[in-house]
Parts: structure tokens; sequence; C-alpha cells
């Protein structure tokens, strides 16, 4: 089995920060892709950030300059450093990994943390 835990969610004022990992467990082989996803209420789940295993990294054009994503291979662990937080970024975030395992290559999901960005 592989479990996706999320931290660091939280509520903050616009303009604000906030950092969320993600560490993955379990029996994993190697973890090709690592990434963030968002849904905002009545909102489709949209991609935020992704990060591959050598390091390449995508963002949606919405965070691009303001969020970075990161990612400890040794670890299994993913970070987004979220900057200059605005109201629209108020979202349940989810992390999501691409892992090779023995059985085969799957998508796991974590179970959301919620961000809320409001004065």
């Amino acid at each position: 089995q592989v479990q996706l835990v999320e931290s660091g969610g939280g509520l903050v004022q616009p303009g604000g920060s906030l950092r969320l990992s993600c560490a993955a467990s379990g029996s994993i082989g190697s973890i090709r892709v690592m990434g963030w996803y968002r849904q905002a209420p009545g909102k489709e789940r949209e991609l935020v950030a992704a990060i591959t295993s050598g390091g390449s990294t995508n963002y949606v054009d919405s965070v691009k300059g303001r969020f970075t994503i990161s990612r400890d291979n040794a670890k299994n662990t993913v970070y987004l450093q979220m900057n200059s937080l605005k109201p629209e970024d108020t979202a349940v975030y989810y992390c999501y990994a691409f892992i090779r395992t023995m059985r085969g290559e799957y998508d796991y999901w974590g179970q959301g943390t919620q961000v809320t960005v409001s004065s």
C-alpha cells in the first residue's frame, strides 16, 4: 500500500505565504511525477504544479511567479511554497503522485488540505 500524507494548509491573509508538504510512504519503487491539484467550491479540480523525478516543473498560469514546487527524492516528499496568496487561491489542495510499485504504475492521491485566503 502507498499513502500520501499532506500537511501545511490553513488560514492566511491576502499577500501571505504557506508551505504545503506531502510525504509518500509504503511499497514505492520509484515516483515518476509528484504534484498538487486544487479544487475550489463549485469548480473542477485543476493542476496547480507538478515536478518530475528529474526536476522538470510546470505550473498553471495563475500561480506562475508566486508558487514554487520542489521535491526531496530521498524523502519521497514534495513541497509547494505559496507566496503572495490571493483569495482566489482558496481551495482544497490535493497531493498527487504517479508511482511505480511492484504491481505496476498507479496514480495516488492525498486526502486534501484546506487553504483559505481571507482577511
